[in-house]
């Protein structure tokens, strides 16, 4: 039998639609599948950031190795940068610099000598009188738990605690020094290299600062511009501090002598000082004050000293604050706390220090450069600040 007949109708597109992909235009792909700009522009950044962010921590962690050399350079550097004008002064009434910068020296070891005189033998004179105040404190503290319903093992309990606290307190308080005696050669080291750099920086800062201009990497004018605001914003942070830390000291002063505390220069140097650590410093003043209150003045005068600290480091330092730190690193007070607590996490004490004047000259020289950009003629016109005599 013959095969069936083959179907010779052609297998024709259903529907009309036609199964040929259509042809394509080369020309039309061009930038379909490229990169957005934007992400394109963001990555870029993103890897110039991350490499910032390694060199940083790479820097640090070197720094970090050698401490030892880094930190006295980086404290005389500090030192010379705000005393750099005194120096200068003297050079301009006929006192040659390296004479001005070693008269500098022995004032400054003369001033920390008698602080610490002031302080220790001040605390020292009063041991006897703080520790029974304390256990009478003590007493106080239990008999105020009680009346207050709590159980009376329990306030017993929190006395104990507060007795071993107390104790600890006074024992670091009284013979901490006597302990920080055992690292006498590395303060030596750290003490005597500062003071060498310190006359280094101070006899030859103008030669210092033209090299580091020369060798900056910018046209000279620019890093004239980066010199000055660093020195200014330095400066102008240190003198806010020192405006700040005299009216804390004042205002405590006068606090602890109308409560009748003791040891009252010892209680305003060590606040005057202490402003000069941001934030931290105000803490441990307030609790120094208030632990030489209750030992030498009993409860109420302790009650009394945490009332006035409160108000010399809150209410009444906003007032002065703003005008010590306003006009002298142009930032808001919000943006010194971030970036003094954010510098203090991530460099320590160089950064909880440095922080916010460093964000400060950042600030302005970012200001000098957008004016720069904006007019062809001076620094209100483009150009550079006139950069100071004196350096850092």
């Amino acid at each position: 039998m013959p095969p069936p007949p083959v179907c010779s109708r052609a297998r024709g597109p259903r529907d009309g639609v036609s199964r040929t992909p259509p042809e394509i235009d080369a020309n039309e792909l061009t930038g379909v599948l490229a990169t957005p700009g934007w992400l394109r522009d963001l990555g870029r950044t993103s890897w110039l950031l991350v490499g910032l962010i390694l060199l940083v921590v790479a820097a640090v962690w070197i720094m970090s190795l050698t401490q030892a050399i880094v930190a006295p350079l980086i404290t005389a550097a500090v030192v010379a940068a705000v005393a750099a004008p005194l120096i200068g002064w003297a050079e301009r009434h006929g006192v040659p610099r390296l004479v001005g910068a070693v008269l500098l020296l022995v004032g400054f070891v003369a001033l920390a000598a008698g602080v610490v005189v002031v302080v220790l033998g001040g605390i020292t004179s009063q041991s006897g009188d703080v520790s029974a105040h304390l256990a009478d404190a003590k007493d106080t503290l239990a008999g105020w738990l009680k009346d207050l319903g709590v159980d009376p093992s329990k306030a017993e309990s929190a006395k104990s605690d507060a007795s071993s606290a107390a104790s600890g307190a006074i024992s670091t308080l009284l013979n901490g020094v006597a302990g920080g005696l055992k690292q006498l050669s590395s303060l030596v080291f750290f003490l005597a290299l500062t003071a060498l750099s310190l006359i280094f920086l101070l006899k030859d800062g103008p030669e210092i600062r033209a090299w580091g201009e020369r060798h900056l990497g910018v046209p000279l004018p620019l890093a004239k511009t980066i010199s000055t605001r660093c020195l200014e914003s330095l400066r102008g942070y240190f003198f806010g501090v020192t405006l700040v830390a005299t009216f804390n000291a004042a205002v405590v002063a006068v606090g602890a002598l109308l409560l009748g505390v003791p040891l009252v220069g010892t209680i305003a140097a060590v606040t005057f000082l202490a402003a000069y650590v941001p934030y931290l410093g105000a803490w441990t003043a307030g609790a120094f004050s208030v632990l030489v209150a209750l030992g030498g003045a009993g409860t109420d005068a302790a009650i009394g000293m945490i009332v006035v600290q409160l108000l010399a480091n809150g209410v009444l330092q906003q007032v002065v604050q703003p005008i010590a730190y306003g006009a002298a690193l142009g930032i808001h007070p919000l943006a010194v706390l971030v970036v003094t607590i954010a510098g203090g996490s991530l460099f320590g004490a160089a950064g909880l220090i440095l922080a916010a004047p460093v964000t400060s000259a950042a600030v302005r020289i970012s200001a000098d450069l957008s004016r720069a950009r904006g007019s062809p003629d001076g620094a209100e016109d483009g150009s550079a600040p006139k950069a100071d005599a004196v350096p850092a």
